[in-house]
């Protein structure tokens, strides 16, 4: 987990976000330090990824601020938010890769950010310079993939094409990384995989991970702490351990007494039962 003494990466200060009449956050506070891997958990319209939109800059809060470190966002604009968008890497449900390319083409996109003073068209060519070429390297060693760099990407199963995701938003070289839900689509074995990757980014390689999860097991497994949001609020902000049947009834209320339900209301596989 981060060192306290460093400086925060993102801080929420008193953050309200509406949408008409609907709060999708309600005077939220936290703060969140290099290298912390948080769970972001809660039902379907709990706001959960209204905050990821306002960590990456997509939306910007109604009242309260949102700090990047010595940032507020809500004054970024133009270029400065184009540079704020490009320290943070964003994972999804899907892959978002080119899946006809080759692994390592893939990853060398995430580096076409930092790219200076090289023709454009030699990245469209896939020809990057040896300097981008080593960092995407190192990002597929940090994901266990190394090996399958020079294999095409549709080659692979979707757990490895999510590791190959997250090896992309290394080679951007991130201060922090977003996930919507990441493992949603995966099957058991695979979303454990991508689990135990974004673990060992966290601890590795020091990056910050912020990810809502489908499956409250998931957060308990591998997150360092965990946020609960119901109804734009945050009701929970602790350690796995802290995450009783209390804690889970002020998340989830009344659903979390069912047995093999996830967060947003669905059959969870046997061993990964919400509760």
């Amino acid at each position: 987990m981060g060192n306290r003494s460093i400086s925060p990466v993102v801080k929420l200060d008193n953050v309200t976000k509406r949408f008409g009449e609907c709060r999708a956050l309600d005077r939220v506070s936290v703060t969140v330090h290099p290298g912390e891997f948080v769970a972001v958990i809660g039902r379907s319209g709990a706001g959960k990824t209204t905050l990821l939109r306002c960590l990456s800059g997509a939306t910007v809060a109604s009242e309260g601020r949102v700090w990047f470190g010595e940032e507020d966002l809500a004054t970024l604009a133009g270029r400065r938010l184009r540079a704020h968008r490009a320290r943070v890497g964003m994972i999804f449900q899907q892959f978002n890769l080119v899946r006809r390319l080759q692994v390592m083409d893939n990853v060398l996109i995430g580096r076409l950010p930092h790219v200076q003073g090289w023709p454009r068209w030699a990245s469209l060519a896939r020809w990057f310079p040896a300097a981008d070429r080593r960092v995407a390297q190192r990002a597929l060693g940090h994901v266990g993939l190394l090996a399958r760099a020079w294999q095409r990407t549709d080659t692979l199963s979707g757990g490895e094409q999510q590791r190959v995701a997250i090896a992309k938003i290394l080679a951007q070289a991130p201060r922090i990384i977003l996930g919507d839900e990441p493992v949603a689509s995966l099957d058991v074995a695979n979303g454990a995989m991508v689990m135990e990757t974004l673990r060992r980014v966290a601890s590795d390689a020091g990056v910050t991970v912020i990810t809502t999860l489908h499956h409250v097991d998931y957060a308990r497994r591998y997150a360092d702490r965990i946020l609960g949001f119901r109804q734009g609020a945050l009701v929970f902000d602790g350690a796995p351990a802290a995450l009783d049947g209390a804690a889970l009834a002020l998340v989830f209320g009344d659903m979390a007494l069912e047995p093999g339900i996830t967060a947003d209301g669905h059959l969870a596989e046997p061993e990964l039962a919400a509760v």
